[in-house]
């Protein structure tokens, strides 16, 4: 008895029960499994782009104490200068309170001044998942600054205009006296003021009567005027009381 043949797949009016459906292609991977690499990180405020990598820093005084502060990036434009803007202002004023500050508050400033222009080198901030910092105001126009120059500003000020008082109100030098000329004297005989004054004045009291010479003496009643004014300071007169 001859073996009927098996049921074509697809023919006559019913589906064959053991057909296996096709498989749907696997989508092949690269060579060796390669995923796509992530991006520069954004900046750590708002995660825009571009960002650079820095480390903003502050310091606190606090007589005995101190805090050294600092805040490291990525940052965008905005948010550093924002940042640098605001720990170095608040530096300006908090910083100087103790021994040890005084100096370490100019070098904390001077730092800041790196990661300041590697965010002003930076292009405007796109992308981030909120807005960016605003930078607000220059750091020389803010109050704490205008108030840590002006101290400054007196001392550089200061320095020139004494050195200008000194030159202009200096002590006098002492007037080298000649014979004949009257004198008044308006301090004490230990600390002489002598100043010249005309001979018939009242004011006159007395009256260079000669310059001693070495091994010399004054006349009995006659007073010795200082060195110092006696030519190159290094001779006396003799003064006679006009009185």
């Amino acid at each position: 008895m001859a073996t009927p043949p098996p049921p074509q797949q697809g023919a006559g009016p019913y589906p064959n029960p053991y057909a296996v459906p096709p498989v749907p292609p696997v989508p092949q991977q690269g060579a060796y499994g390669t995923h796509p690499q992530p991006g520069p990180p954004g900046c750590r405020l708002c995660g825009a782009w571009p960002a650079a990598p820095a480390t903003v820093r502050g310091h606190q005084g606090m007589i005995v104490l101190m805090r050294f502060l600092s805040l490291r990036g990525p940052f965008c434009r905005d948010c550093g200068l924002s940042t640098y803007r605001r720990m170095s202002s608040d530096t300006l004023w908090q910083g100087w309170w103790g021994p040890l500050s005084l100096f370490i508050t100019p070098v904390t400033l001077l730092v800041n001044l790196g990661p300041r222009a590697a965010f002003r080198r930076l292009a405007p901030p796109v992308g981030g998942f909120r807005p960016p910092l605003d930078p607000g105001k220059p750091l020389w126009r803010r109050t704490p600054a205008l108030l840590a120059l002006v101290p400054a500003l007196l001392v550089l000020l200061a320095l020139p205009a004494l050195l200008v008082i000194g030159l202009v109100a200096g002590d006098d030098e002492p007037t080298t006296l000649t014979v004949g000329q009257c004198v008044r004297n308006v301090g004490d005989w230990s600390d002489q003021q002598l100043v010249v004054a005309p001979c018939g004045s009242a004011d006159a009291e007395y009256r260079v009567t000669r310059l001693l010479q070495p091994g010399t003496t004054c006349a009995d009643g006659e007073y010795y005027a200082d060195l110092k004014y006696g030519p190159n300071g290094t001779a006396t007169n003799c003064l006679a009381p006009l009185h």
